[in-house]
């Protein structure tokens, strides 16, 4: 893959992970609603039980990561595993807004394949 194509993706995914990050902990923007009771209920107890605030943490510190091109490739692994509940809850308690998991999970995928020279000694057996 080209390298300013490479920059390009980690600039865009960066800013995009540390501005919803930042939303998650200072509210500037209004999230989506989500489409069904469920999917509210499951929220809220998110919010409430502070898991947000941490899911918010993780994605601030790897768009930073992105950004200043320090830690990328492990930060990378760590925002899979927000990635991937994103992924399952849009999939399951969220389908209006079922792309928004796809976009995070691939970008976080493509991520992942752009420093797969990184995880080879950790893959090793």
């Amino acid at each position: 893959m080209n390298a300013k194509v490479i920059l390009g993706i980690k600039i865009v995914f960066g800013i995009a992970i540390l501005f919803f990050g930042c939303n998650k902990l200072f509210y500037f923007m209004d999230p989506p609603a989500p489409s069904t009771k469920m999917a509210g209920s499951f929220l809220r107890m998110l919010i409430s039980s502070k898991t947000m605030m941490l899911v918010a943490i993780v994605e601030i510190c790897a768009g930073i990561a992105l950004l200043a091109n320090r830690f990328a490739p492990l930060m990378m692994v760590v925002l899979m595993s927000v990635s991937v509940n994103a992924f399952l809850y849009h999939l399951k308690l969220d389908t209006k807004h079922w792309y928004i998991g796809v976009v995070f999970l691939g970008l976080n995928i493509l991520m992942l394949y752009i420093y797969k020279d990184r995880y080879k000694e950790l893959l090793k057996a």
